[in-house]
């Protein structure tokens, strides 16, 4: 009985999975950890065909890796159609070394959104790929964990976005929590204290 309970269990959860697949460079620990700490965080193609959605993704995205990932996400943008470039150089603007790259596919469905991600976290010297996830899911927009959240980002963006912050956060601190951890010196702390995020 306690077997049978435990496979119900774990198939519930895996029918929960919302990280398909996930990868860091093998040489992540000497080359990259030290090096690649501040970035712009891109989405494009744009989620659902909208703009505010779009902007949603990059700050959520941006705010989580500075709080939970020790990264130094110093910019976040959404652009419309598909990268022309996929190193993303032009968006490495002078202090910044990566690019962590979102590209959604969103859609509402009913009262909720399904959603997928391919993320990416890109140098900016050469264009590399760092790291890489991918991550889907289905989820209502009402969610009472996610009351306030949806307040304040709707209050921020517009209540445009309002039916997607639920599902947007839910999927991308999935797959963000998949990033590798930078190593920050003492500078580096600093200068994250003083964004303040």
């Amino acid at each position: 009985m306690n077997r049978l309970a435990l496979v119900l269990g774990l198939a519930l959860l895996a029918g929960c999975a919302t990280v398909k697949s996930s990868r860091v460079r093998p040489d992540y620990e000497t080359v990259d950890k030290t090096q690649v700490k501040r970035l712009v965080v891109v989405t494009q193609p744009l989620p659902d065909g909208k703009q505010e959605v779009g902007e949603l993704w990059s700050l959520v995205a941006r705010r989580y890796v500075n709080q939970n990932r020790d990264f130094i996400a110093r910019a976040n943008v959404a652009l419309t159609g598909s990268p022309e470039d996929t190193s993303f150089k032009g968006l490495c603007a002078e202090g910044l070394e990566g690019i962590l790259w979102l590209s959604p596919d969103v859609k509402r469905t009913g009262n909720g959104v399904e959603a997928a991600v391919k993320a990416q976290l890109l140098r900016c010297r050469d264009g590399q790929e760092i790291w890489a996830a991918e991550g889907a899911g289905s989820w209502p927009s009402e969610d009472d964990r996610y009351k306030e959240l949806t307040v304040q980002y709707t209050r921020e963006l517009g209540p445009e976005v309002a039916p997607y912050v639920a599902p947007t956060f839910r999927l991308l601190s999935a797959t963000l929590d998949t990033l590798p951890r930078p190593r920050l010196n003492d500078a580096d702390v600093e200068e994250k204290i003083e964004l303040g995020e």
